[in-house]
C-alpha cells in the first residue's frame, strides 16, 4: 500500500527535490519526470519508476492507478503527498498530479547500434534543454534512433528537458561523447554526417541521404565550429525568405529530419 508523506523535510521528499540539480541528478543517477502522459510513456516503453509520488485526486483517474499498482508490483515504492511538495518538486505552482523518479538513460556511444534506424540526430553544445527535449520529441516522431549529445550540451534529464520532451526521453537513446570520439566512432562504420549551417550553399532539399543520416545541429548561437562543419559529409542549409536570419535549433532539425525521412519514404 501506499505511504503518506505530508512533510517537505521528510528525506524521500528532500532526495527527490535535489533531483532538480544536475549534481545531485549526476550523483543519484535519477531523474524526474512529472504528468500522467509522460509517466504513461515510459510505462509503454517498458519503464517504471523506482518511486512515484501522488497526490490524493490522482488516484481517482483509472491510468494513474493503474501506474501506482504496476510500480509497487515492480519493486517500486509509492508515495500519497500533497500539491505543494509536488510543486516543489517541480517548480512550477500548478504541478501535476503525479511525479515519478526513474534511473537515468544514458548510453555508452561504443553500445549504440546504428543499424536499429535510419535517422539519428546529433547536437553539439546545446545550452537549451528544452531544445533538447523537443529534439527528443522529433526523433521519436520521425522513427530516429537517438539523440548523440556533443561537447557541453544542456543536460536531457533535466526537469525542463523531460517535460519538453513528452515521453521521447523513454524511447530515445540518448548517448554522450567529445567531438573526436564521435568522429572515431560514426568513421568505424556506416553513416552519413550532414551539418545545417547559414554559411553552407547546398540547399537541404537538394542532396539524396542515404541511410543512416546523421543530423548534426550546433550550438544555438554560435552553430557550428569550422573544424566540425568541415568534417561533415554534407553542409546544407534552409533558405531563409524573411528578416529572420536563422531558425530555432530545435526547429531546423525537424525540418531536416521530416526531409531526410520523407526522402526514404519515397
Amino acid at each position: 500500500m501506499p505511504r503518506e508523506i505530508t512533510a517537505s523535510s521528510n528525506p524521500l521528499i528532500k532526495r527527490a527535490r535535489s533531483l532538480r540539480d544536475k549534481k545531485h541528478r549526476r550523483m543519484e543517477r535519477l531523474f524526474l519526470a512529472e504528468g500522467l502522459r509522460i509517466l504513461s510513456e515510459a510505462e509503454e516503453s517498458g519503464t517504471l519508476p523506482a518511486e512515484i509520488l501522488f497526490t490524493e485526486n490522482s488516484e481517482d483517474h483509472p491510468r494513474a492507478r493503474t501506474l501506482i499498482a504496476a510500480t509497487e508490483a515492480a519493486g517500486g515504492e509509492a508515495v500519497r503527498t500533497t500539491r505543494a511538495i509536488l510543486s516543489k518538486l517541480s517548480g512550477k505552482d500548478n504541478p501535476q498530479a503525479i511525479v515519478g523518479i526513474y534511473p537515468e538513460l544514458e548510453t555508452d556511444l561504443a553500445k549504440v547500434d546504428r543499424s536499429q534506424a535510419d535517422i539519428w540526430l546529433v547536437a553539439q553544445a546545446l545550452r537549451d534543454p528544452g531544445n533538447l527535449g523537443t529534439m527528443l520529441r522529433t526523433g521519436d516522431a520521425v522513427g530516429a534512433g537517438g539523440l548523440i549529445l556533443i561537447d557541453d550540451c544542456a543536460d536531457p534529464f533535466s526537469v525542463e528537458a523531460v517535460r519538453a520532451s513528452m515521453g521521447a526521453i523513454f524511447t530515445q537513446t540518448i548517448a554522450t561523447a567529445r567531438w573526436p570520439d564521435f568522429l572515431d566512432w560514426l568513421r568505424g562504420g556506416d553513416g552519413m554526417l550532414v551539418g545545417t549551417s547559414l554559411d553552407a550553399d547546398l540547399d537541404y532539399q537538394q542532396p539524396d541521404y542515404t541511410a543512416p543520416t546523421f543530423i548534426l545541429t550546433g550550438n544555438e548561437s554560435a552553430g557550428l565550429p569550422t573544424d566540425y562543419a568541415t568534417a561533415c559529409d554534407l553542409l546544407v542549409k534552409m533558405p531563409m525568405r524573411g528578416k529572420a536570419d536563422s531558425l530555432n535549433a530545435a526547429v531546423a532539425t525537424a525540418v531536416m529530419a521530416y526531409e531526410v525521412l520523407n526522402q526514404f519514404r519515397r
